[in-house]
């Protein structure tokens, strides 16, 4: 038998499993062969004899329990009428009770004995019942329990993938768009320069389209697509800035969110060294261990901004998500702090990884 044919055996079984009327099927017939056993052993009774009595309980214990889960429940205890739940749960098993004991009356005829323990033994009979229908509540409370907790974590993991997904394709078009900008702006100048933009550009995009849809990516992968990042930014800016980035540490199996970094490197070429009239600077380190990793970037910035026009909405959306992600990504397992002066802007980022 193939792999997949002993796989759809094996789902054709969970589903069957799981089916509702099969497991209450099976717990039924587990607890009527317990309760066998337990009589057998107690009452010294031959099995098929005690096997008779305990399928007349378990009829009518599920029947108080089925009448409790089908009726009672939906009807008085999930809109909060618990006192008329309360008082309906003892009655069914006051009426249960009288009608267990009249089938086993008739079932004792021959056995005056056995007829008069079942009178003097009544009230036994009826705690037992409210006890099974009692327990049958507590189950359905803890069911229902749990299956909110799960929908509730399903609902904030799917909650949070769609936003994650929303954010990161923020960030991809935002590279794109400006990235194709300063291509179309070389081809213009028959810039020697664009068939290296060209190369570079269709690294990162590979890396963008086939590897950053994973939830966490090799740190050296991040790295080396940094190092694309700002070789074409030294393509663009040429001789007017000055572009460092040293890494620190060993970088092998850590795994980072993908396009983590990026923000920020928009934000510094974008918002600062593009304002520059100077020659500026972008000084990037970053220092890696087992499971942390340290990123800090710097960068000059004109003493006084242009005035942006109010009616042109703000391009800044890089930072926003960075923190939406950071947030859904890393909660609790990292620090942002950024230092903006009159003349540069600096980013400490400190991640604990996974």
């Amino acid at each position: 038998m193939d792999t997949l044919a002993r796989r759809n055996i094996r789902f054709r079984f969970y589903d069957w499993f799981n089916n509702r009327w099969v497991y209450h099927s099976i717990f039924w017939f587990f607890f009527l062969l317990l309760l066998t056993i337990i009589e057998t052993y107690n009452q010294k009774h031959t099995f098929l004899y005690a096997l008779s009595n305990e399928i007349i309980n378990v009829f009518f214990y599920a029947l108080v329990v089925y009448f409790n889960l089908k009726y009672l429940i939906p009807n008085y205890l999930t809109k909060n009428k618990f006192l008329t739940y309360g008082g309906l749960l003892i009655l069914s098993a006051v009426v249960i009770t009288p009608l267990k004991v009249i089938v086993f009356f008739f079932k004792y005829g021959n056995s005056p004995e056995a007829q008069n323990g079942l009178i003097e033994n009544l009230n036994w009979y009826f705690i037992f019942t409210f006890i099974i229908a009692s327990a049958s509540t507590l189950v359905s409370i803890v069911k229902d329990w749990v299956q909110q907790v799960t929908e509730k974590q399903q609902l904030q993991t799917q909650t949070m993938q769609s936003e994650l997904r929303f954010l990161k394709s923020q960030i991809n078009p935002h590279f794109l768009f400006n990235t194709l900008n300063n291509l179309y702006a070389l081809t213009l100048k028959k810039s020697d320069k664009a068939p290296e933009i060209v190369i570079k550009l269709s690294e990162m995009m590979r890396y963008m389209l086939y590897e950053c849809n994973e939830k966490r990516v090799l740190l050296s992968k991040e790295v080396n697509y940094i190092h694309n990042y700002l070789d074409l930014e030294k393509l663009r800016q040429g001789k007017n800035v000055d572009i460092s980035f040293e890494t620190d540490g060993e970088i092998s199996e850590q795994t980072i969110a993908p396009l983590m970094f990026i923000p920020f490197l928009e934000n510094s070429f974008k918002h600062g060294l593009s304002n520059q009239i100077s020659k500026g600077f972008v000084d990037i380190r970053l220092s890696a261990e087992r499971n942390k990793v340290y990123f800090f970037i710097e960068n000059s910035k004109a003493e006084k901004l242009p005035q942006k026009d109010k009616n042109r909405p703000s391009g800044g959306i890089g930072l926003v998500n960075v923190h939406r992600r950071l947030n859904l990504l890393y909660p609790d397992s990292y620090e942002l702090n950024i230092d903006d002066t009159p003349t540069t802007y600096a980013v400490n980022l400190y991640i604990e990884l996974d």
